[in-house]
């Protein structure tokens, strides 16, 4: 998958794709149909299936000390994309110049002339262009005017309603993880690289893999059984495992991370990017008596996790 992020630089091999536009936080289900789409259309048309979204969120360029909200990072983002077999990936830079564009302007500038699109797809809900002005019949209009396609996307429903970014954050904060599975297709996955933490979970003999998860919607706070990926290095492949995500208040005001014990595991992942798929919430974080306490309950975490797993 080639990886764009200047629509006034790029090479003809890159122009022409059918292309499915929005910010994609989570790729669901509601997101994969679109996709589905511009690959349906490009498939028609002789065009490579591509993708358009923004980075940073447009939510984060507009409110930046907003709490965060984000399901993916762009690297997880850029992983789920290539997986669904996404060739052309158009992280355009959302800075001032490009907020700034009328809705006329970005369809001629953006699409038409700098990116080339033969067709777009695009949900019913979509707004673009200063003020958030366009909407997407004006993307129609525009399309028949300067040469590209468009189709709209009716809204996803599941069974609890629309599939949406928000109800997939709010499923997360309800510690159902298995409900935003439902929305995602997937589990819903945080990936990082791990990095060094306080090594308190060795000298309990549970040695765990940190990852920050600054930027990100934080899950409930607690203990899940998770399936983890290591993305690179001797050890790449898919382990079962139980993840702490929080504080950790037993020792002291922290910064909020993921901890993941990967089990029969042994190894250095020091610095390895991994992929924790949250499959089923355990419990709520704890302040224990005392280590032994702490010990014991993880003991009974990792069995229940090991048998919810086993039996996936």
């Amino acid at each position: 998958m080639r990886i764009i992020r200047d629509y006034s630089y790029v090479e003809q091999a890159d122009r022409g794709a059918s292309a499915a536009i929005g910010n994609f936080d989570g790729v669901h289900l509601g997101h994969r149909s679109v996709i589905d789409m511009a690959r349906a259309a490009g498939e028609q048309i002789g065009a490579p299936l591509g993708v358009m979204t923004f980075e940073p969120h447009p939510r984060q360029y507009f409110a930046p000390d907003a709490p965060p909200f984000r399901l993916m990072g762009r690297e997880a983002r850029a992983h789920r994309l290539e997986k669904l077999g996404v060739d052309k990936l158009y992280e355009l830079n959302f800075n001032a110049a490009m907020s700034s564009l009328t809705p006329r302007d970005f369809a001629q500038r953006v699409i038409a002339d700098g990116l080339g699109l033969r067709h777009i797809v695009i949900g019913a809900d979509f707004c673009f262009g200063k003020g958030r002005a366009g909407t997407a019949q004006h993307l129609v209009d525009f399309g028949a005017e300067m040469g590209f396609g468009v189709t709209i996307a009716k809204l996803l429903a599941g069974h609890g309603g629309a599939v949406s970014s928000t109800a997939i954050r709010n499923a997360l904060t309800d510690g159902k993880p298995r409900d935003a599975a439902a929305m995602l297709g997937h589990w819903h996955r945080i990936e990082g690289r791990v990095i060094t933490g306080d090594q308190r979970g060795r000298e309990l003999g549970y040695p765990t893999a940190n990852m920050s998860i600054d930027g990100l919607h934080p899950p409930k706070f607690g203990v899940y059984a998770v399936l983890v990926d290591v993305l690179e290095g001797p050890h790449k492949g898919s382990y079962p495992g139980a993840a702490s995500i929080g504080v950790r208040p037993m020792f002291g005001v922290n910064t909020p991370n993921l901890e993941t014990f990967l089990f029969d595991f042994k190894g250095d992942l020091y610095g390895v990017p991994l992929s924790v798929g949250l499959v089923d919430f355990l419990r709520p974080e704890e302040k224990f008596d005392s280590l032994d306490a702490l010990i014991t309950q993880m003991d009974a975490d990792c069995a229940r996790a090991r048998t919810i797993l086993a039996a996936l």
